[in-house]
């Protein structure tokens, strides 16, 4: 054998040796890439409702979009933690997230339900989260969580339409109508229909119509037609007046434990943040789709809808500057973002409510045409 070729069996044995080494420190790693992160997550809502299935979803884009590097598991609400409680599950680190709205943790801080509840200054659900994307009240809610001492990252997204009045054992024809009435809603919400002469009970979703059923509530209000029909309203109530100020702008939350949401990589940070925005759109045409679906089954179920009469609707606005005042002199925070939502407000809605037409003359003229 040549000296040559010497040289050249020594380099191909070597580079095997180095590539079988190679392999071998390779394998454990892709075995590594290929478990992935489980999140736990629970929901504030009953496994059935429609808002767990948003939950869902929004998991499900996670869990396609990271290619099964990270996984979101969704469990209803009280699997671990009852609902009210799950805000403080994700701040400790027992749950590593959740999925449900900011009224609910109202008691912990006023400023927080801002988000939720009340007329917001007249803007529409996207106007609010487009305040909160570029009007500074992703900042602000981040100063609320500081001053809540809850350890979170809050992805706010899904805008609601608007919520009824709710489910009634009559009409409501005038603000006397609510005169000590034992009514169920959430967040600042309480504060309005108490202010219009309520006796407020605050429940989460699934014990509202037990509660009505068992007489511990005359009326009370949830969220839309497909979420109440699944509740079971039209159980005990035949009567659902629709519209109404105390929660026109609310939005879905998805929270995460902070340690563990900042230990993920990078792209993973990203994808969750991009799978919200992409839940967000995703939810908004489910819900035409499924709201107006259930709506038209309460129809024809003979369940009675009823405008709320205006000077009901303007009681809730007068009720709202009432708290307004209250509430800013009370928290200084809850003042900075009604201010901030204000300013956002006055310049996004003089540009909408010029901008856009009237949508009901266009349905009027094909679907409710006279002679």
């Amino acid at each position: 054998m040549t000296q040559e070729a010497q040289s050249r069996r020594r380099f191909l044995k070597g580079a095997a040796g180095a590539g079988a080494a190679t392999a071998a420190l390779a394998a454990p790693m892709i075995a590594r890439a290929q478990t992935p992160i489980t999140l736990r997550f629970q929901s504030t809502w009953p496994a059935k409702d429609i808002f767990h299935e948003y939950a869902q979803d929004y998991a499900k884009l996670v869990n396609d979009m990271s290619g099964g590097r990270l996984r979101i598991e969704v469990l209803p609400a009280g699997s671990v933690v009852r609902a009210f409680d799950m805000l403080d599950a994700v701040s400790k680190g027992t749950l590593d997230g959740g999925h449900g709205v900011l009224a609910y943790w109202y008691g912990k801080n006023s400023a927080i339900a801002l988000w939720g509840s009340g007329p917001a200054f007249g803007m529409d659900p996207n106007m609010v989260l487009a305040w909160h994307q570029y009007g500074g009240g992703e900042q602000l809610l981040n100063e609320v969580h500081q001053a809540m001492n809850v350890n979170v990252r809050s992805l706010v997204y899904g805008p609601m339409p608007t919520q009824p009045l709710g489910w009634f054992k009559k009409p409501v024809t005038s603000v006397n109508d609510f005169k000590g009435l034992k009514y169920r809603t959430v967040g600042l919400s309480i504060d309005i229909f108490t202010e219009l002469g309520a006796a407020v009970n605050a429940l989460p979703g699934a014990e509202i119509v037990p509660a009505l059923d068992r007489g511990l509530l005359d009326a009370a209000e949830f969220n839309n037609a497909s979420s109440d029909r699944i509740l079971g309203f039209p159980d005990v109530s035949k009567i659902c007046m629709l519209q109404s100020f105390h929660q026109a702008s609310e939005q879905f939350e998805i929270v995460f434990n902070r340690q563990k949401y900042d230990a993920l990589p990078a792209d993973l940070k990203k994808i969750l943040d991009a799978a919200a925005s992409a839940a967000s759109a995703e939810m908004s045409w489910k819900a035409i789709d499924r709201y107006s679906k259930d709506y038209d089954a309460l129809r024809a179920a003979k369940i009675q809808f009823f405008k709320t009469p205006d000077a009901v609707l303007r009681a809730q606005l007068a009720a709202w500057d009432k708290i307004l005042a209250k509430k800013s002199a009370e928290n200084p925070l809850f003042k900075k973002v009604a201010d901030s939502m204000r300013t956002f407000a006055q310049r996004a809605g003089r540009w909408q409510n010029d901008t856009l037409v009237n949508y009901r003359m266009a349905y009027d003229h094909y679907f409710n045409r006279r002679g």
